[in-house]
């Protein structure tokens, strides 16, 4: 199992995505952003203007997906995926079959040391973590949150407040990485 991790508009998509296709049909890919929690419960939690943070994650449920991956029961296990369109997780959207060579997953908080994340480490073979330039990311999360609705001011001011505050600790497990990959 692969972990692919760094800060948000870093690339972790990009880098996960090419693995997957040079390895074609024996690796599969299962982005951590499945475990997003919906936007009611977000809203009923008061954390829809943080929405990315490490606790709004079902952090226990990714835990225990790499779990079933990593030691699989049945035949297949089924995972989450996250829609950008509608910006809500999709249930089962993922099929791994037991018989995969290599389950890429990706996403920001595979290298946090507290809380449920503090066992995502142990549960992955190795962990690259993809970092590269600084405007060049900012301005990828911008166009991003702009291609998603968000008008370009809003877009700007969540990369620059929620977005950065998730990428500087992020950054901060760098250190915990086992490769250091430049995008």
């Amino acid at each position: 199992m692969l972990g692919i991790t760094g800060p948000p508009g870093a690339g972790k998509s990009t880098v996960a995505e090419r693995v997957i296709a040079a390895l074609g049909a024996v690796a599969v890919l299962v982005p951590m952003d499945g475990f997003h929690l919906a936007g009611a419960e977000l809203a009923r939690l008061g954390r829809s203007e943080r929405k990315g943070a490490p606790d709004t994650f079902d952090a226990e449920g990714y835990v225990a997906l790499l779990r079933c991956l990593r030691e699989p029961v049945g035949a297949e296990v089924l995972a989450p995926a996250f829609s950008r369109e509608t910006d809500e997780p999709v249930a089962d959207a993922i099929v791994v079959s037991r018989d995969v060579a290599l389950v890429v997953t990706e996403g920001n908080y595979l290298l946090l040391e507290d809380g449920p994340w503090a066992a995502v480490r142990g549960l992955l073979d190795e962990v690259w973590y993809v970092e590269g330039d600084e405007a060049e990311r900012l301005e990828r999360l911008i166009a991003r949150h702009t291609e998603f609705g968000k008008s370009p001011d809003a877009a700007r001011a969540w990369a620059l407040g929620p977005d950065q505050r998730n990428a500087e600790r992020v950054a901060a497990t760098r250190k915990r990485a086992d490769l250091i990959v430049t995008s």
